[in-house]
């Protein structure tokens, strides 16, 4: 391998090297929060649950159908309840991995996307379970037929639960998603807006997707992320493509 070879490969090393490292520090942060979530999962458990037990028929309770689902499905939960309580540090790892080949009018709205996209996410696990979860699973406990016992499955509710709680996640970071789109040059601000009845539409295809076969849950999810490109077009609006000519003497 020849002198120039060898320097255009030590640039690369470098880089996998830090994604190593930042890996391991986001694994690190999971395994933490797993930890120290464990001991109380069958309380988080209990508390993800809450809507939907208080909401079950007089005389009904959940069931669990496998051998193993006491465990495995409280331990799940504290799995992705990891993940999200570990968020800002898996942003902040991102953000120091991307952060050096970044321009400096990029890294001056970058930081303030990261924190909203953050506290965006939490939003919509706000908005899931405390809006959406009494509705729907209030709506699924009040058409029970007469003569059939409601007795839902843990594990399957935590499958639904999870489902919700991803969809209004993501769905909450669409504002961060015009945004950037917008701030890339990509496309402005007014094409966009343009674009509307087409972005209205794939809502709600998403919004029947993404959430349980029901009415009450696909427009609960569409009509937000409806509401949520436009709070993004607004935002998207104050934010001013630089020019690629400038991003040279720009770059720190």
């Amino acid at each position: 391998m020849s002198d120039a070879e060898q320097d255009q490969s030590q640039p690369l090393i470098a880089h996998i090297t830090e994604l190593r490292d930042r890996l391991l520090r986001i694994v690190l942060a999971v395994l933490i929060c797993t930890l120290g979530l464990f001991p109380f999962a069958n309380t988080i458990y209990s508390f993800v649950s809450e809507p939907m037990q208080r909401l079950l028929p007089e005389g009904s309770s959940m069931i669990a159908t496998e051998i193993a689902s006491t465990f495995l499905t409280p331990f799940k939960l504290v799995l992705v309840s990891a993940f999200c309580l570990a968020m800002p540090v898996i942003l902040h790892q991102i953000w120091l991995f991307i952060s050096p080949g970044m321009y400096r009018h990029e890294k001056r709205i970058a930081a303030p996307l990261l924190i909203s996209s953050v506290m965006l996410f939490y939003a919509g696990l706000a908005f899931a379970y405390y809006v959406v979860f009494p509705l729907v699973f209030g709506f699924f406990s009040g058409i029970t037929p007469e003569g059939v016992s409601y007795t839902p499955d843990i594990a399957r509710f935590l499958d639904t639960a999870l489902k919700l709680f991803l969809a209004f996640g993501v769905a909450f970071e669409i504002p961060i998603a015009t945004v950037l789109v917008i701030a890339s040059g990509a496309i402005t601000a007014k094409d966009l807006a343009a674009k509307r009845p087409y972005v209205v539409i794939a809502c709600f295809v998403f919004g029947m997707l993404l959430t349980p076969p029901d009415v009450i849950s696909q427009m609960l999810l569409a009509i937000p992320m409806w509401l949520l490109f436009e709070v993004g077009i607004i935002f998207g609006r104050l934010v001013k493509h630089k020019p690629s000519e400038d991003d040279n003497a720009d770059k720190e």
